[in-house]
Parts: structure tokens; C-alpha cells; sequence
């Protein structure tokens, strides 16, 4: 699943669209993870992007009546077109604009979503409750450590909890969770303050660093000019089961917490 820095990678990447307008709207398959409203048809053309923000992993396209939410799911991805592209099979929603350029979302499993917030609405259920964004100054230490005090789940988990701190997903909470020292199955309130002090540093460094490398390719990911990102030369610990610690040289381990594949140094990582 595309994590918050392929996600920042792609919205950065559309920035060129703001302040253009939009001639049309294709809706080919509107059965995604809800249904794309038919009301879009109507209500984006003629209307002008007038910016591109994130929250957590969703994309914020900003008009003047509303807010459209996209949301890459499993395997999305959006791509800039021009209006001769030909669509594929799994290309399912294009937003033109009158300069000839379409914004278009492929989505293999139909696990993303293309959702609408009226002007009136001023929020959307999916955002109400989300814990702050990592990479703001609202996620420090003291606030992890007193968003933690009283979770018992394992510390990976927790960070990958939305309503404690967002998009950190599997890849970046392994990899954060090494460069902090910090085993993962670790009681979340079990951390001192020192810890999360480090930990907050590392989920910072980490994304940030993912995001200078473009995020990461594994499977599905590509930026919107279809280049790929290259985080994932640099991992510490995911997906390397079996192979020598950088650090340590002992092998990484491999195991399953809530129900998601799980990695880290044994000896860099004590309990």
C-alpha cells in the first residue's frame, strides 16, 4: 500500500494542475472502495484547482465549491496524461482541464476512493478523528509519550494506530522502529519519555528521507510522471528476512504483528 511518502510524492507532483480549469469528467468504472459520485459530472467542469493539500494518505484537491478526496487504496496510482492517452483497463477516473492535460486514476483493485465534500460539509467522517500529522510540530515526544501512557498494543502497532499519529505505515514504522533502537513487539506504555523523544526523531527522519528518494517502488508505485521512487535501496530492515544487520551484521528477523509482516534486528533491538 502506497505510505505517506508516496502519497506526498504524488501530491507534490500534480501541483502543476493548481489554478487550471476543468473541461470534463470520466467516470468508466465508479465501483472503487465506495462508489465515485455521478454528481462529479456535473459539479467539476468549470470549476478551477485551487490547491493540493494531504491529509494522512488522502490527497486534497481544492475547488471552489468543495473538496475532492482521493485515496490510492492498495495499488492506485495517478497519472498526468495528455487528453489523447488512450485508458486502460484499470483506469478509471480522468479529470481533464482545459489545457489539454487529464488527471487520471488507475486502481488494479479498486481498494482507493474518489470522494466529495461540499462546501457546506466542512469535513468528512474519514478525517474527523485523525491523530496529527508526523511530520508537523503538533507530533513531538510529549505528546507520543502521553498519547501512549495508556496503550498496552505493541509500540509498531500503536504507531501505526491513525488516531495517534498518521501515515506511518508498515514499511516506515519497521524501519523508524530500528533507527530509534526500539524492538517493536515493545509495550507502547512502556516507553520513556527519552524514547519516544528518539522515536519522534526517527518516524521524522525516516519519512523525510523517503521523500527525498521519491518514496518506495515494491510493486505498484510510481510517481505521476511514471518514474519510480528509491527509498528501499536504503531499508535497514524491511523485506531483508534472513539477511546481515547494516549495523550488526546478525540476521534480521521476521515476525507477525497484527496481522502485518514485521522486521527488525534482534541484537540492535533488545526488549
Amino acid at each position: 500500500m502506497p505510505e505517506l511518502p508516496e502519497v506526498e510524492t504524488t501530491r507534490r507532483g500534480l501541483l502543476p494542475l493548481v489554478g487550471k480549469v476543468v473541461k470534463s469528467v470520466t467516470i468508466r468504472h465508479p465501483t472503487l472502495r465506495w462508489p465515485i459520485p455521478q454528481t462529479l459530472l456535473q459539479t467539476l467542469p468549470n470549476q478551477t484547482l485551487r490547491g493540493l493539500t494531504r491529509r494522512a494518505k488522502y490527497i486534497l484537491c481544492e475547488y471552489d465549491t468543495g473538496v475532492l478526496l482521493l485515496h490510492l487504496g492498495m495499488s492506485g496510482r495517478v497519472q498526468l496524461l495528455d487528453t489523447n492517452y488512450p485508458p486502460e483497463k484499470h483506469d478509471h477516473f480522468d479529470i481533464e482541464f482545459t489545457d489539454g492535460q487529464v488527471l487520471r486514476l488507475r486502481d488494479p483493485r479498486r481498494f482507493g476512493a474518489v470522494l466529495w465534500i461540499d462546501n457546506k460539509d466542512n469535513h468528512h467522517v474519514l478525517l474527523n478523528s485523525l491523530g496529527p500529522e508526523p511530520l508537523e510540530e503538533g507530533f513531538n515526544a510529549k505528546y507520543l509519550h502521553t498519547a501512549l501512557s495508556n496503550k498496552t498494543l505493541a509500540i509498531k502497532n500503536a504507531i501505526m494506530d491513525g488516531h495517534i499519529v498518521v501515515g506511518v505505515g508498515n514499511i516506515y514504522a519497521s524501519e523508524s522502529l530500528f533507527r530509534a533502537r526500539i524492538h517493536p513487539e515493545t509495550s507502547a506504555s512502556k516507553l520513556t519519555l527519552r524514547q519516544c523523544e528518539r522515536l519522534v526523531v526517527e518516524i521524522k527522519s525516516t519519512l523525510n528521507d523517503a521523500l527525498s528518494a521519491g518514496g518506495s517502488s515494491l510493486r505498484d508505485f510510481f510517481g505521476v510522471d511514471g518514474n519510480i521512487g528509491y527509498f528501499q535501496q536504503e531499508y535497514f530492515v524491511y523485506a531483508r528476512t534472513d539477511e546481515p544487520c547494516k549495523v550488526c551484521t546478525k540476521p534480521i528477523k521476521c515476525i507477525r504483528l497484527g496481522q502485518r509482516s514485521t522486521f527488525y534486528c534482534e541484537k540492535c533491538q533488545k526488549r
